[in-house]
């Protein structure tokens, strides 16, 4: 692993000024030796097994930033109770093939941010479960549930509250620790380099 621990970054709204998007780009200056890569995920194309035998460029334009980077960190918001589709569906292309997708094993972390105080608690653990069963070592402390969200952000969309921001930066360094011992050369999780064609 190079110095520099690689994150892809999936952002569960496709809303430009999204909360959970500003969550996510405050949480990329809060610690060092983390490079951040901000997937598109409304540019890849809905899963459909006929398509896998010849699959999409999107799709393997996706896969191979997964595979490039050493983490996953997900930043959603929640819809009905879950996930929005929109992720759901990357997390659906990037398991396949069954057995052989390019999130199987590969670390992770799950932001939830609301409106609201719950801090979209339900989102945050019916996503665990999708990373459950692709044996997604996901890390579990601390639970970073971002409520309230609205009232956390200026006009320039620039973070400004000052217990939030802590709360990221220990979330950010805990995250880039958890990674690291994760993919160190040796470790039990080391995950081997995979290119697709």
């Amino acid at each position: 692993m190079s110095a520099m621990t690689k994150i892809a970054v999936l952002v569960g709204s496709l809303r430009k000024e999204s909360f959970s998007r500003k969550v996510a780009a405050a949480i990329t200056g809060l610690e060092k030796n983390l490079s951040f890569d901000f997937v598109d995920i409304g540019k890849i194309s809905y899963f459909n097994e006929d398509l896998e035998a010849n699959p999409p460029a999107d799709w393997t334009d996706y896969r191979n930033r997964i595979i490039a980077a050493d983490a996953v960190l997900f930043v959603t918001p929640e819809y009905v109770r879950s996930v929005p589709a929109v992720l759901k569906n990357a997390v659906d292309v990037g398991s396949r093939p069954y057995g052989q997708g390019v999130l199987m094993g590969k670390p992770a972390a799950i932001v939830s941010t609301s409106l609201g105080a719950i801090g979209a608690f339900g989102a945050n653990h019916h996503l665990r479960q999708s990373l459950a069963s692709l044996d997604m070592p996901t890390l579990g402390q601390p639970e970073c549930y971002i409520g309230n969200t609205g009232r956390l952000f200026d006009d320039d969309g620039e973070l400004v509250d000052e217990g939030t921001r802590e709360f990221l930066a220990t979330f950010a360094k805990s995250f880039k620790e958890f990674v690291e011992k994760m993919v160190r050369p040796g470790s039990e999780l080391h995950l081997l380099e995979r290119t697709i064609a």
